[in-house]
């Protein structure tokens, strides 16, 4: 279930306004602090302003006057560049997004970072480019997105990599010949390991060990499974171009500004482009696991919610898009082997709930749009819960839960869910959940387990959970970038880019931001 995004940003009013309006309008900064730079310091602050792309921000949004103009009318270029770098300043240390409709896993806390302190070292510094510069390193893993988004836009400058064309729905074999493939594979390799271009002619239709070398290190780095085999999702990791690399690290230098304190809290966390787990205690990582996510057109909208109770053998309740989507498909095809799978079907009928035979339905009658039934799958092995359910209250009944699926975890892209996190290891989950929680111990839960009776243990202790949607993270000062699944690094990024600039605070620098559009 995806809520359509809608853009809400968030703006704020004028601070330093040129000269010609300064007169009465009880905002501007006191003169002695504007006059503190000197005209060298304002043309090195215009170009860092003109740097700001390094920062992942659009210089046009922040109007920077003309150098020619600090001959003709130095009181107004000086007035003007203070006012771009006030601008600039405050999204650098805020987010150009204030908020997305839908992204409750966007975090800013303008309070923890002191606005007006940083606008006063601006309008005092004697080189104000330096305060601009401070304020660029201030998020979390601002260097090494900096430096990584430096390679990309240098590799974008030289034209980027080639896009592989021809059929792409074919898998590419490891020891394969194909003559239009492969050296465009080959082509496309040699910007991440130059040696490929050197194994072989470049014109060479034959998949050799060197090639396959290079693919394997591009789908380790990309996350998916290292086998060398060159099918759909590695064809669309390949293809994604140098832009929307670019793209993804701009949302993730500005998703990390204006962060709030690290909780201490122990917690979970679900980053659902990464496809992982992380149970977390301060900075501590205490489980890290893999976890399946929504497809694409069943996506896993962002929560911050509680964990509260956990259930033991969990009958489903088949939400209706899937009863008519996916078990009616099945449904035609064996009714029996549905039955024998613990599914059941219902019909309401004057007023009264009735269990129907399915082997008796003829299913052919309908469609998506026309089932009158609705389906529960008894608890079990088979059961599409597997045999335990975390329970964490939402709007949009999204819970965690074991599988029987095990082999998906073996693939690198795990969207295939409708919606709710599937956990690779549920019982070390459970363990730490149950932590405090008086009578279930691991006895207890194989005891219960065994029984096959549906059974619920609130929590002593609830756990807050977290789903988030990072594609780029940093770990041992390394980037790691994932595919942009759901789309919303384009969503934000094309809310960064809204070409009407934003307005500042007030004159002493209030953090507080007026409701408004970009």
């Amino acid at each position: 279930m995806r809520v359509a995004l809608v853009l809400t940003v968030l703006a704020v009013s004028t601070l330093v306004p040129p000269p010609a309006l300064a007169q009465g309008a009880g905002t501007a900064a006191p003169a002695s602090a504007v006059e503190a730079a000197s005209p060298a310091a304002i043309a090195r602050l215009a170009e860092r302003l003109a740097r700001l792309a390094e920062d992942g921000l659009d210089p046009r949004h922040y109007p920077i006057p003309p150098a020619e103009l600090a001959s003709s009318d130095p009181g107004r270029h000086r007035a003007e560049t203070m006012r771009a770098a006030q601008a600039a300043l405050a999204d650098l240390l805020l987010g150009r997004v204030a908020s997305l409709r839908g992204r409750v896993d966007l975090r800013r806390d303008p309070a923890a970072v002191n606005l007006a302190g940083w606008m006063s070292d601006l309008g005092t510094a004697r080189e104000p480019a330096e305060v601009i510069e401070r304020a660029s390193n201030l998020p979390p893993d601002a260097a090494a997105l900096k430096a990584e988004l430096a390679r990309y836009r240098a590799l974008a400058a030289a034209g980027g990599w080639p896009r592989i064309t021809g059929d792409t729905r074919r898998t590419l074999e490891p020891g394969s010949t194909d003559a239009a493939r492969v050296p465009a594979l080959r082509a496309r390799m040699a910007f991440i390991d130059p040696a490929v271009a050197h194994g072989a002619a470049a014109d060479s239709p034959v998949y050799d060990e060197r090639l396959l070398a290079a693919v394997r290190h591009f789908q380790a780095e990309e996350g998916l499974e290292t086998d060398g085999r060159v099918g759909a999702i590695t064809w669309t990791a390949l293809n994604t171009s140098v832009e929307e690399k670019i793209l993804q690290l701009r949302v993730a230098l500005d998703m990390r500004r204006g962060q709030p304190a690290r909780s201490t809290e122990r917690r979970i966390e679900v980053n659902i482009p990464h496809y992982r787990l992380r149970l977390l205690e301060g900075d501590r990582v205490v489980r890290d696991m893999a976890v399946i996510v929504g497809r694409r057109d069943r996506q896993t909208p962002m929560l911050n919610v509680r964990m509260t109770t956990v259930q033991f053998n969990p009958p489903w309740g088949v939400p209706e898009r899937n009863a008519r989507e996916d078990l009616l498909p099945r449904f035609r095809r064996d009714p029996a082997a549905m039955q024998a799978r613990g599914f059941r079907l219902y019909q309401r009928l004057d007023g009264e709930v009735v269990e129907v035979d399915p082997t008796t339905v003829d299913f052919s009658g309908y469609s998506r749009t026309n089932f009158p039934y609705f389906v529960r799958q008894d608890a079990g092995d088979a059961n599409a819960l597997g045999r335990i359910k975390f329970v964490m209250p939402n709007g949009d009944d999204i819970y965690m839960h074991d599988t029987p699926d095990r082999h998906l975890f073996t693939r690198g892209q795990r969207a295939f869910s409708s919606g709710c996190i599937r956990l690779e290891r549920p019982m070390e989950l459970l363990a730490e959940a149950l932590s405090g929680t008086t009578g279930w111990d691991r006895t207890q839960v194989d005891r219960v387990l065994a029984s096959r009776a549906t059974r619920s243990a609130p929590l002593a202790r609830s756990i807050p959970v977290r789903l988030h949607y990072t594609t780029v993270i940093v770990e041992g000062g390394r980037v790691a970038m994932r595919q942009d699944i759901y789309g919303l690094d384009a969503e934000y990024a094309r809310a960064m880019d809204r070409a009407q600039n934003q307005r500042l605070a007030s004159a002493d620098g209030g953090a507080g931001r007026n409701t408004g559009t970009r």
